[in-house]
C-alpha cells in the first residue's frame, strides 16, 4: 500500500480537521453547513447512481440488491456475537454498537468514491443502490432484539418511550435514506437532455463540498478522542478489527458472487466495513436509551470512521487489485 494512496485532498483536509481539534484550535464551521453538505452529496450520488441504473435491468441489480440485504442482516449478528462473547459487553451497548456497525456510513463512501475517481478506477453503479439498501436492516435488527429482550424480561424502556412502531417508521422515513432512493429515482427517470441542465452543478462542486464535509468530519472524529479511555482496549480493538474483518467478507462477496470489477469490488468491501454516525445514532439514542452514547459514537465516529479514510479505504483497493488482479 503506497502512502501516495493517503495523499488524495479529501483524506488530507480530513487530517486537518483531526489536527484542529488536536490542538485546539479555534476553527469552527456554521452548525448546519454539514447537514446542507450531506444532502448535496447524497442527493449528488443518488442521481449519478440513477442515471447509471436506468441503462441496467432490474434483474440485472437483484444480486447485488440481495448481497447487500445479507450483509445487512449478518453483519450487525456477528458484530453483537464478538461484543458479547468476545468482548463481555452488556446487551443493551452490544446491541447499539453492533446495529451502528450493521449499518454504512455515507461519508466513508463518499471519501471511497473520491479515492477511486482520483486514481482513475472505474467502478459498477450497484453499490450506490446497496449504500441505500443497507442502511436499514441493521436498524430492524437491533429494534427487534431490544424488543425481544424487553418483553422476555418484562422491562420497559428508562425513557418509557422508544414504541416499536415509531422507531421503526423513523428508521424507514430516514432522511440520508429518503434522499439516496430519492435522487436515484430521478436520476432514473429524468430524460437526458432536462439532466444535462444539473450534471454540472453536482459535479463540478462534488469533490470540493466533500473536502469542506471531511474537514467538518475530522473536526467531529477529533472531539471523541477524549472517550478514548472510557471505551477501553477491546472496543478500540473492535473499532479497527471490525471493520477489517467486514470489508474483507464485502470483498469476497463482490468477487465471488457479483463478479465486479476491482473499483465495484472496493466500494462493497467499503459498504461491509463501515459504521454509521450520522442515520443510527439518533435511532439508537430513542430506542435504546440504556445504552451509553459514548461508547457507539467514539467507536463509529471516533475509531472506524478515521481508520477506514486514513488506513482502510486504500487496504481494501490494494486487496481488491491483488485478489482480482487489477
Amino acid at each position: 500500500m503506497e502512502i501516495n494512496n493517503l495523499l488524495t485532498p479529501s483524506v488530507l483536509f480530513f487530517c486537518l480537521g483531526l489536527l484542529a481539534q488536536l490542538i485546539r484550535s479555534d476553527l469552527k464551521l456554521p452548525s448546519d453547513l454539514s447537514k446542507s453538505m450531506a444532502i448535496y452529496l447524497l442527493i449528488s450520488i443518488g442521481l449519478h447512481g440513477g442515471q447509471e441504473l436506468g441503462h441496467q435491468s432490474w434483474g440485472n441489480s437483484l444480486p447485488a440488491i440481495g448481497v447487500a440485504i445479507l450483509l445487512g442482516f449478518s453483519t450487525p449478528l456477528f458484530a453483537y456475537f464478538l461484543l458479547r462473547v468476545v468482548g463481555g459487553q452488556d446487551r443493551f451497548n452490544a446491541i447499539a454498537v453492533a446495529t451502528h456497525y450493521g449499518s454504512v456510513s455515507a461519508g466513508t463512501f463518499l471519501t471511497a468514491l473520491a479515492f477511486l475517481e482520483s486514481h482513475q478506477v472505474r467502478f459498477e453503479s450497484y453499490p450506490i443502490m446497496m449504500l441505500a439498501v443497507m442502511e436499514t436492516p441493521a436498524i430492524l435488527i437491533g429494534l427487534l432484539a431490544v424488543s425481544w429482550i424487553r418483553k422476555r424480561e418484562n422491562v420497559l424502556p428508562v425513557n418509557g418511550k422508544a414504541g416499536v412502531n415509531h422507531v421503526l417508521r423513523e428508521a424507514f422515513t430516514n432522511g440520508s435514506i429518503v434522499l439516496l432512493m430519492g435522487g436515484m429515482i430521478i436520476g432514473m427517470y429524468a430524460t437526458d437532455k432536462s439532466m444535462v441542465k444539473v450534471l454540472p452543478f453536482f459535479d463540478q462542486l462534488f469533490f470540493g463540498v466533500l473536502c469542506i464535509f471531511l474537514l467538518s468530519m475530522g473536526m467531529e472524529a477529533g472531539k471523541k478522542l477524549h472517550d478514548f479511555k472510557q471505551a477501553g482496549l477491546f472496543l478500540i480493538s473492535f473499532g479497527i478489527l471490525m471493520p477489517i474483518l467486514g470489508g474483507l467478507i464485502g470483498l469476497g462477496l463482490a468477487h465471488w458472487l457479483l463478479h465486479f470489477s476491482v473499483g465495484g469490488s472496493t466500494l462493497v468491501a467499503v459498504l461491509a466495513a463501515s459504521a454509521s454516525y450520522i442515520a443510527v445514532p439518533p435511532v439508537i439514542r430513542m430506542a435504546v436509551p440504556e445504552a451509553n452514547p459514548s461508547i457507539y459514537l467514539t467507536l463509529s465516529l471516533g475509531v472506524t470512521f478515521p481508520f477506514n479514510v486514513v488506513i482502510g479505504i486504500p487496504l481494501y483497493y490494494h486487496l481488491a487489485a491483488k485478489l482480482i488482479g487489477g
